[in-house]
């Protein structure tokens, strides 16, 4: 999982959720490298007069042998941080995304 954030930052989050020592991640995205390079930068203007700077859209994204294979926006005209369906990049679908790619042989 990446975050625009540094890495005392991301380090303090993962703590804070329990995930050193298990398979989960976190890194810190500082210059919105990747940010930038996936289309994701969140610079709407309702979001960034809260947050102030730039940060990364919410969203989901299933990699295999390097090809994207599945990406879940949660970003909407009306709902452009993705709070109001967060549900469309959490785990739950990315399993069923995978599980179709697996129906499919697609992996």
């Amino acid at each position: 999982m990446f975050a625009v954030n540094d890495g005392a930052v991301m380090a303090a989050w993962a703590n804070d959720q329990s995930t050193p020592g298990t398979m989960i991640r976190l890194l810190g995205d500082t210059r919105m490298e990747l940010t930038n390079a996936l289309g994701v930068v969140l610079d709407h203007p309702g979001p960034m007069g809260v947050l102030g700077n730039n940060r990364c859209k919410r969203f989901s994204m299933f990699v295999n042998n390097c090809k994207i294979q599945a990406f879940n926006l949660a970003a909407y005209e009306d709902d452009p941080a993705g709070d109001d369906k967060p549900e469309v990049s959490m785990a739950e679908k990315m399993l069923e995304d995978i599980a179709g790619l697996k129906s499919r042989d697609e992996l």
